[in-house]
């Protein structure tokens, strides 16, 4: 499973960031919410309320629907959701479409097309080929969350998962982690 570790990330949005506000965005909910290319094209102006600081995001995959904060990132500029929502409806075209990202002639930016400037961005980045295509994002927030030891329920609510063992698939665990893991239990119990 291929994923980007945290720096790998952080470069990606740097080169995201001076192309276009919409591919920042883009790369950064894609990534902070863990959606596909069809969740993120599909999402709507009226899924994202910059009032109450939340998307809604209809997942696919016979996943959940969830409404989700949008972070905003003190210590990271590059991770602040809100202002890179902010930064692209600013430069939006008013084309009439309802959907929150546009192509460049107007109307529902397609999947395809998020394709492209990802891998345009993630090869400028200097990411291994591997690494170039969107769901890769969403295996790195899996992948950095559970690193973080974030508890399985909530990793599983992050990406929209309706079961537990589709999140399972991101956890790898040796014999001595959990003979460890148990051992340490068994003493603080005892």
């Amino acid at each position: 499973m291929n994923y980007l570790t945290p720096d790998e990330v952080l470069g990606l949005l740097k080169v995201a960031r001076p192309r276009s506000a919409r591919d920042w965005a883009m790369i950064l909910l894609a990534y902070r919410h863990g959606m596909r290319a069809s969740e993120v094209c599909g999402l709507k102006l009226a899924d994202v309320d910059l009032k109450s600081e939340s998307v809604s995001i209809r997942r696919l995959k016979g996943s959940l629907y969830t409404v989700q904060p949008l972070y905003r990132h003190k210590g990271q500029p590059l991770l602040d959701e809100v202002n890179a929502v902010r930064a692209w409806l600013r430069t939006r075209n008013g084309d009439g479409s309802d959907f929150l990202f546009t192509s460049q002639k107007g109307g529902r930016l397609h999947r395809s097309q998020f394709f492209r400037l990802f891998q345009g961005c993630s090869e400028a980045a200097g990411l291994s080929p591997e690494k170039r295509h969107p769901h890769a994002l969403k295996h790195s927030l899996a992948t950095h969350l559970i690193a973080g030891n974030v508890n399985l329920a909530l990793v599983k609510q992050c990406l929209g998962h309706k079961a537990i063992g589709s999140t399972m698939k991101y956890i790898a665990v040796s014999d001595r982690q959990a003979t460890e893991a148990a051992q340490s239990a068994l003493m603080a119990i005892y």
